[in-house]
């Protein structure tokens, strides 16, 4: 399994390593105004549309057709191999969705990684693992697929590995359960969670970074550190999860 940590804008100023064997999902809205690492062009990298900052705000006003021109663009610019399709369903419906999808494949001739909602049903599902080597489930990190839904991750898992189609599961972190759902790759945040609430992370000995160490904020005396080091025990998870998970 592959994890792909998001989030990297906040310590990417201070990191001075080398990405190109880490895992990184970065978003498009992050990189509208060019400013971006080298990352974006490794083979190592999904890049997401930014769509979920607007689903925040649906009062929020976008020229929907631009932004995936401009999306499309930015793929095509640093041909970028890996990209989610604009995954904004319960804002525009999913007619809208599929139009930009062909848009945005038409402009980058290359096939994005669409992604499935309960909205859409299981037949849908069916026809999107036939067309695609490569489909992401979403809704997770909102919650709109309930704890007591993953059951049915299984199923999801089993239908596309008979059309060997791979499946991304968008926000899905709950690293107790990656054991259980054997996506083919998944992304996370929950490596910044020190940054927000004072945590350092740490690995037990199956490797998973599922114990913290909870410390006032007047006790962490360098905040970017804390995330510097926090990133570094997820990509050691990382290199774990891909050889074993």
């Amino acid at each position: 399994m592959k994890i792909y940590l998001a989030g990297f804008k906040t310590i990417e100023k201070y990191w001075k390593e080398s990405t190109k064997d880490i895992y990184l999902l970065s978003s498009f809205y992050e990189h509208k105004n060019e400013k971006c690492g080298n990352y974006v062009k490794q083979k190592n990298h999904i890049l997401d549309s930014g769509a979920f900052t607007f689903m925040q705000n649906k009062n929020k006003t976008v020229d929907w057709d631009k932004y995936t021109e401009e999306y499309a663009n930015f793929i095509k610019k640093y041909n970028i191999e890996l990209f989610i399709e604009m995954d904004i369903d319960s804002i525009i419906g999913l007619k809208e969705v599929e139009k930009l999808r062909t848009k945005l494949e038409n402009v980058t001739n290359k096939k994005c990684i669409p992604v499935w909602h309960k909205s859409r049903g299981k037949e849908y599902w069916l026809q999107m693992i036939k067309n695609y080597d490569y489909v992401a489930i979403g809704g997770i990190a909102i919650n709109e697929i309930k704890q007591n839904e993953y059951k049915y991750f299984n199923w999801f898992l089993k239908t596309a590995k008979k059309e060997n189609c791979k499946v991304h599961g968008l926000g899905f972190t709950k690293t107790k359960l990656l054991k259980k759902y054997r996506f083919d790759s998944v992304d996370s945040t929950t490596w910044n969670v020190g940054g927000k609430f004072g945590n350092v992370v740490i690995l037990d000995r199956c490797g998973f970074p599922t114990k913290r160490y909870k410390k006032k904020y007047n006790r962490v005396k360098n905040v970017n550190d804390l995330n510097m080091y926090n990133f570094n025990q997820w990509i050691k998870f990382q290199k774990y999860a891909e050889k074993y998970l």
